[in-house]
């Protein structure tokens, strides 16, 4: 029998060998260490671990299961609450939330409740364990736009409550963020994201691709032309942001979100397809949070040195733990305190270089972290000729521009109420990434949730 106060170690690639391959990291646990791992859950009777889950998933329930070894039911507790468990096992911030409020991991190490998660998901995949749907439709048709993690759990919710649901998706491939925004050696696309995505369609979802909302049609025109009652609008934040610095206009300078897109979802990483990154072999990614370190670690993967450029220290990196201990393991090195200048650009108008000053951290500002300083005379250079600007997206304003009545905020973001995703106009809901601007899979998750049970509300009040 194993500590209880430790974790049962999870298997993964040594980090020599995956930073050549853009295979799974992490293997997961098998039966025998996922029952382990479950035994170490204390069962709490006021459970703090479920309020730390944005879709209040019934934590000791299921693990009560893997105890037992039915993971046939652990699935079915888990799919209560969640339609997409094998990637939120994969990419959800646990320290943060659920194991972040584990009694056990006041005096030891939490419960690896993600781990869990990703072991009873992928069992049901396996052994394609059916979602449990609603036995009849009740005849309300209802849109939702975007097919990432938001879209998919609203659809799923509410077609699970018996509504006819369409999924209209901009893309040729569905998942949204899922599928270009996160590496493959994180979340394997066909192994996972397209088999969670036939699950919500066996609830009967039915997905639309290549219809750009606000230009192949309009919400308008879905709700007066097209006979939809309500549209949940889950589309994502895609526009990227940069510095405004000299030189960013080079060959050479991607924000992330191009650089993943290529990689991802055009297959760059894989030589038989035809659609390359001009390789870089000294890349600067510039950011410090989950996107940051995915896009330097496929950079890696591509054959370069990879250096990560924050302006703050390793307390503030806002990106997971275990991704920040991975891209360490694999050979990233971290330019901590560091802030870009200038990008050099040659007579080919393609990247020489970058020019980077030293900072400190002085008071907290309004996020309550403490606001980085530039130290004078700092300033030095880095031998770059690919640099990756990670420093955050917006919504595409598309979608608000050619909707009548829909409200948005300075930031270009819809605004919705966050208890129902209720927005300005009527039957119109709107949750994750198109409301809050980027944040986690999981938190758009339960925006989704959100969104679907305002719509059910809706429309049984119309």
């Amino acid at each position: 029998m194993a500590d209880v106060l430790k974790k049962v170690p999870v298997r993964e690639q040594e980090p020599k060998v995956r930073a050549t391959n853009f295979e799974e990291v992490c293997l997961g646990y098998n039966q025998e260490e996922a029952m382990e791992e479950a035994s170490r859950c204390i069962n709490c009777k006021n459970a703090k671990c479920i309020s730390g889950c944005p879709v209040a998933i019934d934590i000791p329930g299921f693990i009560k299961e893997v105890k037992e070894g039915n993971i046939e039911e652990a699935y079915k507790v888990i799919g209560k609450a969640s339609a997409l468990p094998a990637i939120c096992g994969r990419v959800c911030p646990q320290e943060s939330q659920c194991e972040g409020k584990c009694i056990r991991g006041i005096k030891g190490e939490p419960v690896s409740i993600g781990k869990l998660e990703r072991f009873v998901a992928d069992y049901a995949l396996e052994h394609d364990i059916k979602p449990v749907g609603a036995e009849s439709t009740n005849g309300h048709k209802v849109a939702v736009i975007g097919s990432g993690p938001s879209g998919l759990t609203c659809a799923g919710d509410l077609a699970k409550m018996g509504y006819e649901v369409t999924v209209f998706e901009a893309l040729h491939e569905l998942g949204g963020v899922l599928v270009y925004g996160i590496p493959e050696f994180r979340l394997p696309k066909q192994k996972v994201v397209a088999k969670e995505i036939e699950k919500v369609k066996e609830l009967g979802v039915k997905f639309e691709t290549n219809v750009v909302i606000g230009k192949s049609t309009t919400i308008d025109q879905l709700i007066e032309e097209e006979g939809f009652e309500a549209v949940f609008i889950g589309s994502g934040a895609g526009l990227p942001m940069f510095m405004g610095i000299p030189g960013e206009n080079a060959n050479g300078v991607f924000s992330a979100n191009e650089y993943l897109t290529r990689s991802n979802l055009m297959k760059a990483f894989d030589e038989s397809y035809d659609t390359p990154i001009v390789g870089g072999k000294k890349v600067a990614v510039v950011g410090g949070g989950n996107v940051a370190m995915d896009a330097a670690r496929t950079a890696l993967r591509l054959g370069a040195e990879v250096h990560i450029v924050y302006r703050r220290s390793e307390a503030e990196l806002p990106a997971r733990v275990e991704e920040v201990h991975h891209a360490k393991e694999e050979g990233v090195i971290f330019d901590l305190l560091t802030n870009p200048k200038e990008i050099f650009v040659d007579d080919k108008g393609n990247v020489k270089g970058m020019k980077v000053i030293k900072m400190e951290l002085g008071e907290p500002d309004a996020s309550g972290r403490r606001r980085p300083v530039e130290i004078p005379g700092s300033e030095y250079e880095i031998e770059v000729d690919t640099v990756i600007m990670s420093l955050g997206t917006s919504p595409n304003p598309l979608i608000s521009s050619t909707t009548k009545g829909l409200e948005t905020n300075r930031w270009k973001c819809i605004v919705a109420d966050e208890e129902f995703g209720k927005t300005s106009k009527e039957g119109v809901y709107a949750g994750g990434d198109a409301v809050t601007g980027a944040a986690t899979v999981i938190l758009a998750m339960g925006a989704g949730k959100a969104g679907a049970h305002g719509i059910d509300e809706y429309l049984k009040n119309k």
